[in-house]
């Protein structure tokens, strides 16, 4: 009868460890190992901590065997875990110092706090694989639209099912004035999972830009084949979003493939977004074309680019503006977060006014600078000439090439042009050694004498300072704050420093100061050699 009684036992664990095994989708040799070291820590309580005790469980037949570990020593220091090796030669000939041996213990029967210990380890160890396997599962399913059944709500957080493991839409991550009740169904993105001391976290979202180009990629054939590609997205969630799509088949319209027969396809994902309004826009490699086509469904007259700020200013018709801004600005910015650039939108008025505030000013300075009447200061600006310094460098002959003008003036308005540069650097030169900067940042090439003055009030007043700043600093940057873009200025902004000139201004500046070594220079030959290559 004993022994039936233990050959159930030994089937019995068995079972069990099959049956958490199936149930969690976890490897059975992981909660046989979990209970191994449950019945370790109880058999150290049973026969004193300080002894090594391995348990053992036979996969095949559920056999338990207790074993306590004796390392061979030469001289025992502890009883517990050593044995000497005259001792050890009796159990085994070939023992040798180092080596252990293993004494077979009675196993021990579990009382009610020994059960209890050994079950909340076996828990915690089922728990911990549990967790490992559903990080493992998911961790490459980044980027996947996936279905699930609402568990519960709380806090404004949704907890969802996803069948081998739990995610969480948070509630900055589900569409405004969307509720779920527990058993809904649900469609997310997953946009992260994380290892976090609760379990693996799956984070799913429903205003992701990327939820949306992936249900397009679901309702759209050609986008699941990749003849369409969806280039970038932009979205105000649950009120509108501008997607922006090309064809790799010159044959196939990007747009009219999402739209589908009778709108079809774009209605599907409208419905699924909670009838978000969806503007399918045309990717164009030129840039202008693309942020005109993204504007839509508002006219553009004209754009200027100022691509190393990534600026666009587009003017349109009056009547037009209101359009293009859209309402509190939703058009403009989702036309910026589809392009990248930042855009200016003005109204043909409103430019033709700037330009005349321009060339106003062009023609006061060249009649404070050249003492010359206003006609002709006029005459200077409407071809272009921006700086006193574009007339004193130019050739000759080009001023003299303007009609109206002969090659004595042309002398002459250069004449006067190096005389009021000469007073205008004597002026910066006293300001600079009032402002207390070093020659060595005045005499740094590359930096005129206003632009000297400029960095001394900006508390830049040694080549160190200089060759310390980071290029933002020279040129300004832009921020986003509530969805709108404020400039901030930096110091050299005002001169049209771009951000490459800057770069290469401190960038000569660390150089000269032997912070850095200078950067090697491709020589022609070496091009050439590696082209032929």
């Amino acid at each position: 009868m004993a022994n039936t009684a233990v050959s159930a036992n030994r089937l019995e664990l068995l079972q069990i460890a099959d049956a958490v095994a199936r149930e969690k989708s976890i490897d059975k040799r992981i909660v046989l190992e979990a209970m191994e070291e449950a019945m370790t820590r109880a058999a150290k309580q049973r026969y004193g901590l300080e002894n090594d005790i391995r348990a053992e469980i036979d996969p095949r037949t559920g056999e338990t065997r207790l074993n306590r570990l004796l390392q061979v020593a030469e001289v025992v220091e502890n009883d517990a875990t050593q044995i000497l090796l005259a001792d050890a030669a009796k159990r085994n000939p070939a023992a040798q110092v180092g080596d252990f041996i293993a004494e077979a213990l009675p196993p021990i029967e579990f009382g009610r706090i020994a059960a209890q210990s050994a079950k909340q380890v076996i828990v915690q160890k089922v728990r911990d694989a549990e967790r490992d396997r559903v990080y493992e599962e998911f961790k490459d399913r980044i980027g996947d639209i996936i279905n699930g059944v609402v568990k519960r709500a709380e806090y404004g957080n949704v907890i969802v099912d996803l069948g081998r493991g739990e995610g969480i839409v948070r509630r900055d991550e589900t569409l405004p004035r969307e509720t779920f009740r527990p058993g809904d169904r649900i469609r997310a993105y997953i946009y992260d999972v994380r290892r976090e001391q609760r379990g693996p976290q799956i984070f799913l979202s429903r205003t992701h830009p990327q939820f949306m180009a992936k249900l397009f990629g679901q309702e759209v054939p050609e986008i699941y084949d990749g003849v369409v590609e969806v280039v970038s997205v932009a979205r105000d969630p649950g009120s509108r979003a501008k997607i922006g799509v090309r064809s790799k088949d010159g044959s196939i319209d990007p747009v009219g493939a999402c739209v589908g027969m009778r709108g079809s396809r774009v209605q599907a994902v409208v419905n699924e977004l909670q009838g978000e309004k969806i503007d399918i826009i045309q990717w164009s490699p030129d840039v202008a074309t693309f942020v005109v086509n993204a504007l839509a469904p508002a006219e553009v007259s004209k754009v200027v680019l100022d691509e190393e700020a990534e600026r666009i200013e587009v003017v349109v018709p009056d009547e037009q503006l209101s359009l293009a801004i859209g309402r509190r600005g939703q058009n403009v910015r989702l036309a910026s977060q589809l392009t990248g650039w930042d855009i200016d939108i003005m109204t043909e008025a409103e430019e033709s006014e700037r330009r005349q505030k321009e060339f106003a000013a062009r023609t006061k300075l060249f009649v404070d600078a050249l003492d010359v009447d206003e006609t002709l200061a006029q005459l200077l600006a409407s071809e272009g000439f921006a700086e006193v310094e574009e007339l004193a460098l130019v050739e000759p002959r080009e001023i003299a090439s303007i009609e109206g003008l002969d090659e004595q003036t042309a002398e002459e308005l250069q004449n006067r042009a190096k005389v009021f540069l000469e007073r205008e650097a004597a002026e910066m030169e006293e300001k600079r050694k009032a402002l207390g900067v070093a020659d060595d940042l005045a005499g740094f090439e590359g930096l005129s004498p206003r632009m000297v003055v400029a960095l001394g009030e900006a508390g830049v007043k040694s080549l160190e300072d200089f060759a310390d700043l980071a290029t933002d600093e020279l040129t300004g940057w832009n921020e986003r704050k509530n969805g709108e873009t404020v400039k901030h200025k930096g110091y050299l902004s005002e001169y049209g420093v771009g951000a490459a000139e800057a770069e290469a201004l401190i960038l000569q500046a660390r150089v000269q100061l032997g912070w850095i070594e200078a950067p090697a220079v491709e020589t022609g030959e070496e091009a050439e050699t590696e082209q032929d290559a």
